[in-house]
């Protein structure tokens, strides 16, 4: 029997070829803390609202952070594939990376290292996952409520859904969730 392939575990293989929910990890290169603060978290921010919002995916969920950050979106519904999501990541990559190396007069730095995603097909490891976005800053110790994080969904959420889906979402259990998520992202913002 032939052996299997096992991916590179810095380097994953993307399985696009199909459109979709997806949830997406990215982080920056050996997880250094290029957007520590507030100026730095609203710009990476606003910039993964915006590249989703024209690249036409759907957030559904999302948390931003000094060091990496996870989103839970639909492919956009006019494509046969997902493959845009590598297309819109590297735009949000280059974007902030070049912002950022001006910022600190570094412009050769490498700023991103790689993104994970994994496409959801069961409608609890969606409600888990939207979940455990929503709820990343308190994982990391950063607020004692997720809404009170302000680069994070959960605010959002609560506000724009029922209070039925909200309870619905929020009582989803993510400790059996598969997230590599070693991060320590920096405390101040």
């Amino acid at each position: 029997m032939p052996e299997t392939k096992t991916p590179w575990p810095h380097a994953p293989t993307h399985q696009l070829a199909t459109q979709g929910t997806f949830f997406v990890t990215a982080s920056t290169y050996r997880k250094a803390h290029h957007f520590r603060g507030a100026n730095r978290l609203h710009i990476l921010h606003r910039g993964l609202l915006t590249v989703t919002r024209d690249y036409g995916w759907q957030l559904e969920a999302w948390a931003v952070f000094s060091n990496h950050y996870h989103f839970v979106a639909h492919s956009p519904t006019d494509q046969p594939t997902a493959e845009s999501l590598a297309l819109m990541l590297k735009m949000l990559h280059v974007k902030t990376s070049g912002w950022v190396n001006r910022l600190d007069q570094t412009s050769a730095r490498q700023v991103w290292f790689n993104f994970r995603e994994t496409r959801l097909t069961y409608p609890k490891s969606y409600f888990a996952r939207l979940n455990y976005t929503h709820q990343n800053p308190v994982k990391h110790k950063l607020v004692p409520m997720a809404n009170q994080y302000p680069w994070c969904s959960a605010a959002w959420f609560e506000r724009t859904a029922s209070p039925a889906q909200v309870t619905t979402i929020y009582r989803f259990k993510t400790d059996k969730i598969d997230v590599p998520d070693d991060f320590e992202p920096a405390p101040e913002w």
